[in-house]
């Protein structure tokens, strides 16, 4: 018996209003895009404005009728779910490091950087999905943040671990700001046992590589992008499954730059799309006497604004 899941990631909006490229315009679209694709759960980050916020909820409401703003800092967490599934409990934490008020230039440090926590009951199956964005990199070769996103990678493996030992299934989407090798990265899945789904999928359609940030976006800073080929991996969708249910991503893919009929990207990010198959273990007691289709499936779509 399998039952399919869809996971949907589209990386952060750069959202800051007055301040970001075409803003309110990729806000429509991105609205547009979630409620044709009809998702699951949708994640999004970098969602700085509530009114922004509050637009998106308005415009989803028919498809996506359960929504949580994750507030922290002076200006936001930018982290918001929204979800077609019921939450039984949404859950924020703040990272002990997130930067430095003094770099106000980077605002890395007013978001107040986190990992939002929803819980979603689904036929039985408890799936737990989180949501972050932790800081990012400015400067590979003289990079003054490397020790708070590794503290922050320790500490989100800790709140992953602690919260989610009772879980069936556990799905991580975020924009980790690490490439695939980073000691944070590598930290972040052998502590947690979460699994990448550009790794582990067998049919990948998306950008070379599976890159997430690249040079052809005109909302990126290209010169950072140089020495890597024009691209990099920095975002990613983690999962795993339990004792009650085993987990295989059947597929992955990434949006490929301008929006159709626009001259622009979503986001300064290109977007995530996996789909999940679940398939009961023979001692998975909630789940081995169910009916095929026991889970109507999750879909979470991660955005950068």
């Amino acid at each position: 018996m399998g039952v399919e899941t869809y996971l949907v990631c589209c990386d952060c909006f750069r959202g800051i209003r007055y301040l970001s490229k075409n803003c309110k315009e990729r806000f429509v679209l991105i609205g547009d895009l979630l409620n044709q694709e009809q998702l699951d759960i949708a994640l999004l980050q970098e969602v700085w404005c509530e009114k922004d916020f509050l637009f998106l909820k308005k415009k989803l409401s028919s498809i996506y009728p359960y929504s949580h703003y994750f507030k922290s800092g002076f200006i936001g967490s930018g982290l918001a779910v929204f979800s077609r599934h019921q939450f039984h409990d949404a859950f924020l934490y703040r990272y002990s490091l997130f930067g430095y008020p003094y770099m106000a230039q980077h605002g890395d440090w007013f978001g107040g950087k986190a990992v939002g926590k929803v819980l979603l009951n689904i036929n039985g199956l408890k799936i737990h999905v989180f949501v972050t964005h932790l800081h990012a990199e400015y400067c590979r070769e003289k990079d003054s943040y490397l020790p708070h996103r590794v503290v922050q990678a320790w500490e989100l493996q800790q709140f992953i671990r602690h919260t989610s030992a009772a879980a069936d299934v556990v799905i991580l989407g975020g924009d980790l700001n690490m490439h695939p090798d980073d000691l944070g990265t590598r930290l972040l899945r052998n502590y947690t046992g979460l699994q990448d789904s550009f790794s582990e999928t067998a049919n990948f359609d998306g950008c070379e590589e599976g890159h997430t940030h690249i040079s052809e976006n005109p909302f990126t800073n290209t010169d950072n992008l140089v020495p890597f080929g024009g691209g990099i991996r920095i975002d990613y969708i983690l999962f795993k499954g339990s004792g009650e249910v085993d987990v295989s991503c059947e597929s992955l893919s990434t949006t490929k730059g301008p929006v159709p009929g626009h001259p622009f990207p979503y986001s300064d990010h290109e977007a995530l799309t996996a789909e999940f198959l679940f398939t009961p273990t023979t001692k998975g007691n909630r789940c081995s006497e169910r009916q095929s289709g026991c889970v109507a499936g999750i879909c979470a779509s991660m955005l950068e604004s």
